[in-house]
């Protein structure tokens, strides 16, 4: 089988060498012009293990309207990624061996990015009984990661026992911390913004309280927790404080969290409608330094497609939620490392080798070194770029980052040696 050889590419911003790739394998890294193989001109380019999304919303199956795994894919090719993990608020949800099953043969289909499904914590995510984890851990899924997103595991008790029931297989329990009963009919942040645009208000104490009570649960049972998408100065302390005692603890951040406030809400474009909310600078500035101090271990996207028909309304009536997979990257250079608060083998860390170490993701978030697997993302740090509606792979278009400036474009994305992005184009 003939060679691919990534000319001149810098390895996590390192010397240029010459990358061989061979059978979907890294074969060497070698001085530039001495590797042999078809070759792609790589000059300047930066090359990351392949980058690993802990949080997808692929909508399939049900609501192929918004998303079907196939579209979710290319959306996740084109932003550079590898494997993401699928959330189970499908519809049916992905409470069983067989819907987990479907989702991973419709990945295989795609042939993009690996899909790796997440299955719900409880029974259709209705919070009152135990989901067939079990029997999603032993299926061809392998499922490891438990999730109700989109829905907190409120009761203290069923959490206990899910963070219990999932030790057997080393599994782990991602929370979508938000007590419902601090949150009715909450549309936004409270704060002074929600109190002048008179919109129900989201505290943040409703997020950190549950945190703070799975910690203790998951010290108590000695399990493994994660937390979603957190939001809050208060959550990462949390976490921090979690994470000095030796709790088995994880936490993501979203790219939106990682850039945008609350104040955008003024303009009352539900775009930026999300759920949990944007909050203000203060929690902005103290997420960015949990991530660059490795309090919070990843970043996840938490892409979330809707249709223009439940997104393009009355902020009141709108859904939440907005795109990510193929613009992450470029926020998360844009807020840490831009500005000098992490490297891009920090940035290599959170956005790959983290979210695959928690998720179990085999074969992705590996060095880039002689003998791995060739699972690759190639980008372009001085391009800087916008996204256009006719661009995004994505079958919705509720993102907030629209025609605006974005640095670091993806060129190529290679899974198992195979492009599946080149030149920013998805090979389908």
């Amino acid at each position: 089988m003939s060679s691919i050889v990534l000319r001149g590419v810098r390895p996590l911003n390192a010397d240029p060498v010459d990358l061989v790739i061979e059978s979907g394998v890294i074969k060497d890294l070698v001085k530039v012009g001495a590797g042999q193989g078809e070759v792609i001109d790589c000059t300047d380019l930066i090359a990351l293990p392949g980058l690993v999304d802990l949080h997808t919303h692929l909508r399939e199956p049900g609501r192929e309207d918004a998303e079907t795994v196939a579209s979710g894919s290319a959306a996740a090719a084109l932003g550079g990624f590898t494997c993401v993990f699928a959330m189970p608020n499908t519809s049916p949800v992905a409470d069983t061996a067989g819907v987990v099953e479907q989702i991973l043969r419709l990945g295989v289909q795609a042939g993009l990015v690996d899909v790796q499904p997440i299955g719900a914590v409880t029974v259709d995510q209705k919070g009152e009984t135990l989901a067939e984890l079990g029997a999603m851990a032993d299926s061809a899924a392998a499922v490891r990661i438990f999730s109700d997103d989109g829905h907190c595991v409120s009761d203290p008790l069923l959490m206990r026992r899910a963070l219990e029931y999932v030790k057997a297989f080393d599994g782990i329990i991602a929370q979508h911390a938000q007590d419902p009963k601090l949150t009715v009919g909450s549309q936004m942040h409270e704060g002074d913004v929600s109190a002048r645009l008179g919109l129900r208000g989201w505290p943040a104490v409703a997020e950190e309280s549950i945190i703070a009570r799975d910690c203790l649960l998951a010290e108590h049972v000695d399990s493994r927790y994660h937390a979603l998408h957190i939001t809050t100065a208060g959550s990462v302390e949390i976490i921090r404080s979690a994470k000095a005692k030796g709790l088995k603890v994880t936490a993501e951040v979203t790219p939106h969290h990682l850039l945008l406030t609350d104040e955008l809400a003024t303009t009352y474009d539900p775009v930026f409608k999300v759920n949990p909310p944007l909050r203000t600078q203060a929690d902005v500035d103290a997420l960015r330094l949990g991530l660059a101090d490795g309090t919070i271990d990843l970043v996840g996207t938490d892409h979330a497609p809707h249709t223009a028909e439940h997104k393009q309304c009355e902020w009141d009536s709108a859904a939440f939620g907005m795109l990510g997979l193929e613009t992450a990257l470029s926020v998360v250079v844009l807020t840490m490392v831009n500005t000098g608060l992490m490297t891009w083998a920090q940035l290599a860390d959170r956005m790959s080798f983290a979210p695959a170490r928690i998720g179990n993701a085999k074969n992705h978030g590996r060095p880039i070194a002689a003998g791995e697997p060739a699972n690759l993302t190639i980008v372009d740090p001085k391009v800087i770029w916008q996204i256009t509606p006719d661009q995004i792979a994505s079958k919705s278009k509720n993102t907030p980052f629209l025609e605006i400036d974005l640095p670091c474009k993806v060129i190529h994305t290679l899974l198992r040696g195979e492009f599946t992005v080149k030149n920013s184009k998805v090979n389908k």
